[in-house]
């Protein structure tokens, strides 16, 4: 007989969308290939969970040549026998947008669990029905929410959690950089991010961020105003051809969120990839609150307690001396943290063995893509729209 601590069980992954810079970066390369070599998981009865990735896409060089780089025995260009092989466990997606919610619908429908980046969909339709589908299929799924394991937002969130901003009044976000029109010098985003009739788009892409960043700092999302504009309309794709941006390459948000206390917070992000960077991380949150402030980044996160907040005076005749940035503390991890990608797919897989639902489900990711549709409509219509409870 084999006991508890010494049992092992591998969960064959179906990897989907590895040859793109998310699927092949984050999700294989610094989360699943370390789980693999690391020997595992180590839940907390002594058992262990072992991974057994399996590269899907549809450029068999590209897919053969990572498998050759990466050790990884089983890989495949035909998706639709990988959902239908009955030794797949979990079905991870990292595609393109407007292929994802045929995928996911394909693997809940052969009885896999479920891991996926966002949007799930194109439209809320389609993002309520897949989680409806799961709900009724008892899989595990998840979707990715990367920015809550970063340790910038870690520390943000302890101090919300320890009270350290007495009531919160408002939260300021800029995410955004550079990028290239791919003219001259190569872009750093795949040109469909700039299409609209295959699912790009700032408002698309980074909504879905704000809405779990915001539900898990400060509370549920109540209503949205924003503004989506298409900065550059000419982008020049792969292989060097111009191409009208038919999709928003910057939105402006403003969220009113409501904290568990009821209290109502004004939350302002703005996310562009046409602007340069003048600040320490490519994103950064500043909240405020009657008691104290911080600005949390990717990894860094510093604070000022009211009783440290000095009195700055405004005259604009006198140059400033005060060094600001100097009167704000760092905040300490207290502990080592992992790639935030790898942490939660630990989290997941364990979830996915014990048979428990994961925090961060489909329905999460369904109140993301309501939250970017909104913000599309709010722009187009130039009004603030409420955000209605979703019903599965």
């Amino acid at each position: 007989m084999t006991s508890a601590s010494s049992h092992t069980r591998t969960l064959r992954i179906a990897m989907n969308g590895v040859t793109g810079r998310m699927g092949y970066r984050q999700h294989l390369v610094r989360s699943i290939l370390p789980i693999r070599d690391q020997g595992g998981i180590t839940l907390p009865d002594g058992s262990r969970i072992q991974v057994e990735p399996i590269l899907v896409g549809r450029n068999e060089a590209k897919i053969t040549e990572l498998a050759e780089r990466h050790k990884v025995e089983h890989w495949s260009t035909d998706l639709d026998a990988v959902l239908a092989d009955p030794g797949v466990d979990v079905v991870f997606d990292a595609s393109m947008t407007s292929l994802r919610a045929a995928t996911l619908r394909t693997a809940i429908a052969a009885g896999k669990h479920v891991f996926t980046e966002k949007p799930t969909a194109e439209t809320l339709s389609e993002a309520v029905e897949l989680a409806r589908l799961a709900r009724d299929a008892g899989i595990t799924a998840g979707v990715v929410h990367d920015k809550l394991y970063l340790p910038g937002l870690v520390k943000l969130r302890r101090l919300v959690n320890e009270g350290f901003f007495g009531r919160i009044l408002s939260l300021r976000g800029e995410f955004g950089y550079w990028v290239f029109e791919g003219k001259g010098q190569a872009a750093q985003r795949p040109s469909w991010n700039y299409r609209k009739e295959e699912g790009g788009g700032m408002t698309v892409d980074m909504f879905c961020h704000w809405n779990y960043v915001l539900e898990n700092i400060l509370g549920p999302v109540r209503s949205v105003a924003a503004t989506a504009v298409t900065h550059i309309p000419t982008r020049w794709d792969e292989q060097g051809h111009p191409y009208a941006a038919t999709a928003d390459d910057a939105s402006y948000g403003i969220f009113d969120c409501e904290t568990p206390a009821g209290d109502r917070v004004v939350a302002q992000i703005n996310s562009s990839w046409a602007v340069r960077v003048y600040r320490d991380e490519l994103v950064e949150f500043q909240v405020d609150g009657t008691h104290g402030s911080a600005v949390a980044g990717l990894n860094k996160c510093v604070a000022q307690h009211r009783s440290h907040t000095p009195k700055p005076v405004w005259n604009p005749d006198l140059p400033v001396t005060e060094s600001y940035r100097s009167q704000w503390l760092e905040v300490p991890a207290n502990e080592d943290l992992d790639n935030g990608f790898k942490l939660q797919w630990e989290e997941f897989l364990a979830d996915v063995v014990v048979g428990r639902e994961h925090r961060y489900g489909l329905l999460s990711a369904a109140r993301g893509v309501q939250l970017a549709e909104l913000g599309l409509q709010s722009s187009a219509e130039r009004r603030t729209i409420d955000i209605p409870e979703i019903m599965l």
